[in-house]
């Protein structure tokens, strides 16, 4: 299942995309259905329920492919897609430098990684699909892109095996961990850089574990103004997302709506020659197998 945040007439909603590409409101489908609404308002607080909520899901799913309706069933370019989960409970988890050939062209071969480099973004980073990230042009001059696979925690957890650990994965969405490269540079570490407004582009939705077999298996490609700028395959991992989960999870407990951000493929603007920053007016999209595009443009 896709699932998103949306809004529609001013009023946000969760729901579920279908293979024809129809967003079901969950509420008003579970209201038509038991003639009462008992999830949640929120996919975090969703997410938090476990099986419970993917339960009732499946059953109102179920439901609704034998009575669709329009009371609660819309074309997917007739609603607004939010971020999936818009106000993340805590900072989202970064992995720095996941990728050797992306460590390399920022450092050289020094600067690949012999443990997990973790940084994090502020919540008032997130935005979603087709919103503006901000130019700050008065803050930076060199505004990057970088195409990332986030896993979305599903269960609490601490001290997580690594042999266990997709077992705590609710699903994957895509991330553009947009920086400020004179920012990191300037202050010597990442957050100023990483947590600018806007600067967390992330969606389009959720796709639940159950329909990515292997999250270490991905192709991902980046366009800028449909320029190809990064093509490559989670198989690059450094440290692949099990390794991730048990790292940070060892003395960090992991809750239900966590974000971890897996790292980001060589072809970032920095590592260009001339390097190639965005600019105001430029589009980028993200492409994730089995998950979808994310595409924002970069305002003035």
């Amino acid at each position: 299942m896709r699932f998103v945040t949306a809004q529609r007439n001013n009023e946000t909603f969760v729901g579920i995309v279908e293979e024809s590409e129809k967003v079901v409101h969950l509420h008003l489908a579970e209201q038509a259905m038991h003639q009462r609404m008992t999830l949640p308002s929120s996919l975090l607080e969703c997410i938090a329920l476990g099986d419970e909520f993917l339960n009732r899901v499946n059953e109102i799913a179920a439901w609704v492919k034998e009575n669709p309706s329009a009371q609660y069933m819309y074309d997917l370019h007739d609603v607004r897609l939010l971020a999936p989960i818009p106000r993340p409970s805590k900072n989202i988890f970064c992995i720095g430098k996941n990728y050797a050939d992306h460590a390399i062209e920022l450092g050289g071969k020094l600067d690949i990684p012999q443990h997990l480099i973790v940084f994090s973004k502020v919540p008032t980073t997130v935005i979603g699909h087709e919103e503006t990230v901000l130019r700050h042009a008065d803050v930076t001059d060199e505004l990057d892109y970088e195409g990332e696979l986030a896993v979305v925690i599903g269960k609490r957890g601490k001290a997580i095996r690594k042999e266990e650990a997709l077992d705590y994965v609710f699903g994957y969405t895509i991330i553009n961990d947009i920086t400020a490269r004179d920012l990191q540079e300037r202050h010597q570490q990442y957050l100023l850089g990483k947590s600018l407004d806007t600067f967390c582009p992330m969606g389009p939705w959720i796709v639940h574990q159950s329909l990515i077999e292997n999250p270490n298996k991905l192709q991902i490609e980046t366009k800028v103004n449909g320029e190809i700028r990064q093509k490559a395959s989670t198989e690059k991992f450094i440290f692949n997302v099990e390794t991730i989960i048990e790292t940070i999870s060892r003395g960090i407990t992991l809750e239900p709506g966590d974000i971890i951000a897996t790292g980001t493929p060589a072809g970032v603007g920095k590592g260009m020659k001339p390097p190639r920053f965005l600019q105001a007016g430029d589009v980028v999209e993200i492409t994730i197998e089995g998950i979808g595009t994310l595409r924002n443009k970069i305002g003035e």
